[in-house]
């Protein structure tokens, strides 16, 4: 009898696969990557055309030996790693470690890991496409020359320790940037004006919103504009204008991508992009199932397509007809716009088998992975129904020359909400009572109730935003999303407090070195072109090292560059007045992961250290003592005083040494701004004003 070796990457893939095989088949795992670059050296040749210098990684060589001896009893071996270029590169690697002939490679893959698919894929075995391999060596040719180029300049200018990437640098940029929009937002005040309005005979009242006037819609600026349009709606008759009926369609959602299933994880779940990813993972290598075995209950987890295998499709059709009825089927399929920057290598995340329900897999899976799977089931279930319908009013009453709007929906049909439905859903709101008014019913108005606002700034980052900002831009793919967010948290460039990612001192400093001295890295639409053309390598009509001949040159120049010109950041210690305790020096300011101390200039001798407060030079509001700069835990920067905890002030804007000439409060500055920091206020003006008065 024949013997064959299938080579996976996951050992957690083995059982799932191995049940799907005759006893002739020995399944083996590589544990992912067997090869890659050197961690101690650049690992790329410049003067032999860019080739890189793999070795084997430490602690894979055992792996190896195992995976040697099964090659040589095997009469055929399939690499099945997974469906992607890394994937393929891992194959290719394997292919060059195990010293296997051309002749000897049968390269397979399968975008779930089910018995059809297996057996399909052992049947249309084939040789590594290079295409792909090198499409994955480019990118990691290129982010080896940016890490380890530009990283030892970050080390040299502010400390040790530090990293640069080609993607996780564009990634802190996009951060950085809405920071600075959101420390430079002037607020504008708005007002807004709503009514009780009663309809004769019924007792509860619908709520009518100010619109405008017989012309069209109106913004109320400030309350002299309110009090114009109150004086003359208090006095007057409201009437029935206008009223409209109609249908909206709320379209059926389309399957879940990498970026939309981390976006939509992050939203419902709580997930981070890393807990998705991880837990994602698990279902497809397949996951113990009472009374069934070990099974892969979703499809491969990285891909930005919402393609959907014909079988597939078919199956859900089918169990949506039966549970559901032949109404709620969708009679097309809903389908994404292509762009340039979609790859439809794979399917959709979907579901391996849709009869498989979360009710019937519950008792086998944690709560987490209960709750992913779900949501993965019910979106894919609810991409194959029918569109859901409501039922639209809209009113426009007249009071003399303005009008109020009164709008409610009625959901007519769910379609597929009856599966899924999400967080944002609008509420039922009064339908009835409204589809009740007609043009000549009497209307008598409550409270006018008016409201002051101001405009609120961009909101900072979620995981779930910058995935999708990312995706927008074209940076980065599916498969960097999850470990680019992670390492710039990591890093501590970027600290996330309850959803929001916040920059700190040191992702500041760093992006400010990018965006000098590296440009071209940080450009968000230069990233996004590079990577355009490293998927034309994977297309197979650019070769890898023409990109990465082209791009080098440039790269090193910048490096030289910056080692010359850029300054060193607090290169020498800080004097301060503070006096240590211990041995009675000055303490100076130093530098560490999480930001600047206080250390005896003693060292070794004397070990002390301390919290270092920098003063900014204005005084605490409450209690005249200095402000001082402080850090949350997780290292986000705010003001607060030195007289803390006897004194509890505190800002995240920085305040302003000069107190407002409206009011008397304090301000705070606002990029070349400075505003009152009470709202109602309201008052802005500019620092050189200020200083000028002054």
């Amino acid at each position: 009898m024949p013997h064959y070796l299938v080579i996976v990457e996951s050992p957690a893939k083995v059982k799932t696969i191995k049940k799907f095989l005759g006893s002739n088949y020995e399944v083996l795992a590589s544990n992912g990557h067997v090869r890659d670059l050197p961690k101690s050296q650049m690992g790329i040749d410049f003067e032999n055309n860019f080739e890189p210098k793999y070795i084997t990684i430490r602690g894979k060589g055992d792996i190896l030996a195992k995976l040697r001896k099964e090659v040589k009893k095997a009469d055929k071996v399939y690499l099945a790693t997974d469906p992607d270029r890394e994937g393929e590169a891992i194959s290719w690697h394997l292919s060059k470690a195990l010293k296997l002939e051309d002749k000897d490679i049968h390269r397979i893959s399968f975008n779930e890991i089910t018995k059809n698919a297996v057996k399909a894929s052992i049947k249309q075995a084939r040789k590594i496409d290079m295409n792909l391999v090198d499409a994955q060596q480019s990118r990691r040719v290129l982010d080896r020359m940016v890490g380890y180029s530009i990283s030892p300049v970050l080390w040299s200018k502010v400390k040790r320790g530090l990293s640069a990437g080609r993607v996780q640098s564009v990634a802190l940029r996009i951060i950085c940037d809405r920071e600075d929009e959101i420390n430079s937002f002037i607020p504008q005040e708005y007002w807004t004006l709503d009514v009780p309005i009663t309809p004769k005979g019924e007792k509860k009242p619908v709520i009518a919103k100010f619109y405008g006037d017989e012309k069209g819609k109106i913004a109320i600026n400030n309350e002299k504009e309110m009090n114009d349009i109150l004086e003359v709606v208090e006095k007057s008759e409201f009437k029935v204008a206008d009223i409209k009926k109609g249908e909206r369609i709320k379209k059926a959602p389309l399957p879940f991508t990498t970026s939309t299933l981390q976006q939509e994880a992050s939203k419902t779940l709580n997930f981070s992009t890393q807990k998705t990813m991880r837990l994602a993972q698990q279902l497809y290598e397949g996951i113990d199932i009472e009374g069934m075995g070990t099974i892969a209950l979703i499809t491969y987890l990285r891909t930005d397509s919402t393609r959907v295998a014909e079988e597939a499709d078919k199956a859900a059709r089918e169990y949506v007809s039966n549970i559901y009825g032949e109404k709620y089927v969708s009679e097309t399929e809903q389908t994404k716009s292509k762009s340039k920057k979609i790859q439809d290598a794979h399917e959709a995340i979907r579901p391996t088998d849709i009869t498989l329900t979360p009710v019937k897999v519950k008792e086998s899976l944690s709560r987490d992975l209960f709750r992913l799977y779900q949501l993965i089931w019910k979106r894919f279930t609810a991409s194959r129904m029918a569109n859901a319908v409501y039922e639209t009013t809209s009113l426009k009453i007249a009071a003399d020359r303005y009008r109020f709007t009164v709008s409610t929906s009625k959901l007519d049909f769910e379609g597929f909400m009856s599966v899924y439905v999400q967080e944002d859903e609008e509420k039922e709101q009064n339908n009835a009572l409204v589809k009740s008014i007609d043009k000549d019913t009497e209307l008598i108005p409550g409270e006018f109730d008016k409201k002051q606002h101001f405009t609120q700034p961009p909101a900072h980052y979620t995981e779930a935003a910058l995935v999708k900002t990312l995706e927008e831009l074209g940076i980065g793919r599916p498969s960097t999303y999850a470990p680019t967010i992670t390492t710039i948290i990591q890093r501590r460039y970027v600290i996330k407090e309850e959803k929001s990612l916040y920059v700190t001192e040191l992702g500041e400093a760093i992006n400010t070195i990018m965006k000098k001295a590296f440009p071209s890295i940080v450009d968000v639409n230069f990233t996004a072109n590079m990577e355009s053309l490293l998927d034309k390598v994977e297309e197979g009509t650019i070769d890898w090292k023409t990109i990465v001949s082209n791009f080098y040159p440039d790269l090193d120049e910048a490096v030289k560059n910056a080692e010359k010109e850029l300054e060193t950041v607090n290169i020498e210690d800080e004097v301060t007045d503070v006096v240590c305790e211990e041995c009675g020096r000055n303490m100076v300011i130093k530098y560490g992961p999480h930001g600047k101390f206080l250390a005896c200039p003693g060292f070794p001798e004397c070990r002390n250290t301390k919290t270092y407060l920098e003063k900014i030079g204005v005084k605490c509001p409450k209690c005249q003592k200095d402000i001082v700069i402080r850090k949350t835990k997780k290292g986000r920067r705010y003001y607060g005083c030195e007289g803390y905890p006897d004194c509890d002030f505190m800002s995240w804007q920085k305040p302003y040494k000069e107190k407002c000439p409206v009011c008397g409060g304090y301000m705070v500055e606002k990029g070349n701004k400075v505003m009152c920091a009470d709202e109602k206020c309201g008052y802005v003006g500019n620092k050189s004003d200020n200083e000028e008065k002054k």
